[in-house]
């Protein structure tokens, strides 16, 4: 049995290694001549305007599924007309578009922040009028990890962002003091059996995510369930096959959903050693219809994202209970290149292992003395 998967990066190649011991084999197809998934699966590499490509790409696959968000719709619904396609291109659609997803939210009651589309930038003005600031501005398309925003807390900001927006549709959203932000992981099968992963706490600096916390730390049973609804609901609208994750704003004692990833996430990547099941395996056990496997965590989990640079392997392992992910790109500024989990009893001990880790962890871009000294207020 073979499975299509639209895009070669860590994602993918993370799924292909979770779907090996199920006995799965893997096709990718991807623009780039350098997807790490080139190394462990056959890979096409072509545009994915390229109908011709997708044609030969389906041809003898089981089914298709994608590991970003940023494949055309146009592409999924083409192969959708082949073969089948998790989940659903309309998924993919929505979570492409802030402004559709947001909408989305909105209509099945889900709280999210104050937002107003921008449809040219002469709209601006009259956007800010109704949302107020601090506000943040968002391309309604791409930009990711920081990319396409810009955060107005002035009417000088205003009016610089005026001067430097691209002529493409944006989305003003209020700017909210939250609390913390965490995600949750929801997987549904193709028969409609849900599960979910415990909610994840999230640091990021310069819009990339650095440090995730699971289970999320002081995590309230009220949140857990607030944001195991605002799961179901979207999962059952849309007719949802696949693993999905929510982003959520933590904000005066509740939840407010900022975003979706219609995907595999970069905040569940603990699952694969903190998790009874791991999102990767989840995601394939959906898609084929499987019986899905418990999202129960297995103890505390951290996991901090390698950025740009890459640490001493026997330093990492020096520290007890930790594992190296290394997903084999050349380094580059702002690039993913691996990931390290950490397990352990307690958050107590978890804590202790993370204080272990070597200095090159220790920076203010890893976010992680800071947010050991806020999880630890939490818990306050």
């Amino acid at each position: 049995m073979t499975i299509g998967i639209l895009g070669g990066g860590q994602l993918g190649y993370m799924l292909a290694l979770a779907g090996y011991p199920l006995g799965l084999h893997f096709r990718f197809l991807d623009p780039s001549p350098e997807a790490p998934v080139g190394r462990i699966a056959q890979r096409v590499t072509a545009d994915f305007s390229d109908q011709a490509a997708l044609e030969k790409f389906s041809s003898g696959l089981e089914l298709v599924t994608y590991e970003f968000e940023n494949v055309p719709v146009e592409a999924a619904e083409f192969l959708a007309a082949r073969v089948p396609v998790y989940p659903p291109p309309v998924a993919l659609e929505t979570a492409q578009d802030r402004l559709k997803e947001k909408q989305l939210f909105q209509k099945l009651g889900i709280a999210t922040t104050e937002f107003a589309p921008v449809s040219k930038p002469n709209e601006l003005d009259a956007a800010v009028k109704k949302i107020g600031l601090p506000a943040v501005l968002k391309t309604c398309r791409m930009g990711y990890d920081g990319k396409g925003q810009w955060i107005l807390r002035t009417a000088e900001d205003v009016a610089k962002a005026k001067s430097e927006l691209p002529a493409v549709p944006l989305i003003l959203e209020r700017f909210v003091p939250f609390a913390r932000e965490l995600s949750i992981l929801a997987v549904r099968s193709s028969d409609g059996e849900t599960a979910i992963y415990p909610l994840v706490e999230n640091h990021h600096r310069g819009g990339i995510l650095r440090l995730s916390l699971a289970p999320a730390p002081r995590l309230e049973p009220p949140i857990q369930r607030a944001a195991e609804n605002a799961a179901r609901q979207v999962l059952e609208s849309l007719k949802y096959v696949g693993v999905l994750a929510i982003e959520f704003f933590e904000h005066d004692g509740r939840l407010l959903a900022n975003e979706m990833a219609p995907r595999v996430h970069n905040s569940g990547h603990w699952t694969i050693e903190g998790a009874v099941t791991s999102q990767f395996e989840n995601h394939l056990r959906a898609v084929l219809g499987l019986p899905l496997g418990s999202t129960g965590p297995a103890g505390h989990c951290a996991m901090l994202n390698l950025i740009g640079e890459l640490p001493e392997s026997a330093e990492v392992f020096a520290v007890p209970d930790t594992h190296l992910h290394l997903y084999g790109k050349s380094p580059r500024p702002g690039r993913k290149l691996g990931h390290v989990t950490l397990r352990a009893a307690s958050p107590e001990r978890l804590a202790l292992r993370l204080s272990e880790l070597p200095a090159f962890f220790h920076r203010p871009d890893f976010c992680l003395d800071s947010a050991l000294t806020h999880s630890a207020s939490l818990r306050a």
